[in-house]
């Protein structure tokens, strides 16, 4: 893998086009899906809706998402009413997000975000256009990119440092169980992981936990047992391997 764009000749004047076109080739050319380890991803036809490339090993689908400065905590996307039909389907794309040197015309970060991680907790609807645009009444979506917690955001580049492929499998292999759950099931566990992370420690205490109940029960006010909630998603976080319990109330993140 080399991070360097190959500055092909583009039939387009636009230098988001050509940046569109240097970015997608580099994936074609360099990216490996990180689900089974092919060396390679396909890119699909012009137009398809929300998928760019997929693993002709697997069948995993990728959107791409490029752009010249860092992600912040949202991400444009597509049609909403699309994004949230897809949300439990199969063929659901995973997200690639990069980041480019416009100048030195080379990778920065590039990192996944696995489909597992998309609830419709983190997909907001954008304000309908205008009724002058062309596309009048159509609502797009935001991806609530910070509401995923670190787990789910798989790096393969970051800062220009190409990271260790085996790493990468590993990484994503771990939290592939949330593929088993239901979304519903899936925006409780991705919450409580958020706010395990938040605390910024590799040990930390379930009352350290208890104190997001007033965050948890904004997102959730149908619920009025959050306590008991985050004990069951800490449970269950344990029984996954991500969390391990160390006795009188304390648990310690596993790497």
């Amino acid at each position: 893998m080399k991070l360097g764009f190959e500055e092909t000749q583009t039939a387009y004047t636009s230098g988001s086009q050509n940046a569109r076109v240097w970015t997608e080739t580099w994936v074609k050319t360099w990216a490996y899906c990180p689900h089974c380890g092919h060396p390679q991803i396909s890119q699909f036809p012009n137009n398809k809706p929300l998928a760019d490339f997929y693993c002709s090993s697997c069948q995993e689908e990728f959107e791409l998402k490029s752009q010249k400065t860092r992600f912040g905590s949202t991400v444009a996307d597509g049609a909403y009413k699309t994004k949230c039909e897809r949300l439990a389907e199969s063929n659901n794309p995973n997200l690639l997000l990069m980041n480019y040197d416009r100048k030195s015309l080379e990778v920065i970060n590039l990192f996944i975000v696995p489909k597992h991680f998309f609830v419709r907790e983190i997909i907001e609807a954008r304000k309908p256009l205008s009724p002058t645009a062309r596309r009048a009444g159509w609502i797009g979506s935001n991806i609530l990119l910070g509401r995923i917690p670190e787990s789910g955001k798989i790096h393969i580049v970051q800062n220009r440092s190409i990271r260790p492929k085996d790493l990468v499998l590993e990484e994503w292999q771990k939290t592939l169980f949330l593929r088993q759950e239901s979304l519903e099931t899936k925006g409780w566990l991705l919450d409580v992981m958020n706010c395990v992370e938040s605390i910024g420690r590799p040990e930390f205490s379930l009352d350290e936990v208890y104190a997001f109940d007033r965050h948890l029960s904004k997102l959730y006010p149908g619920n009025q047992n959050v306590r008991p909630k985050i004990r069951q998603q800490l449970q269950y976080l344990r029984d996954r391997g991500l969390l391990e319990f160390v006795g009188r109330g304390n648990y310690r993140l596993i790497k």
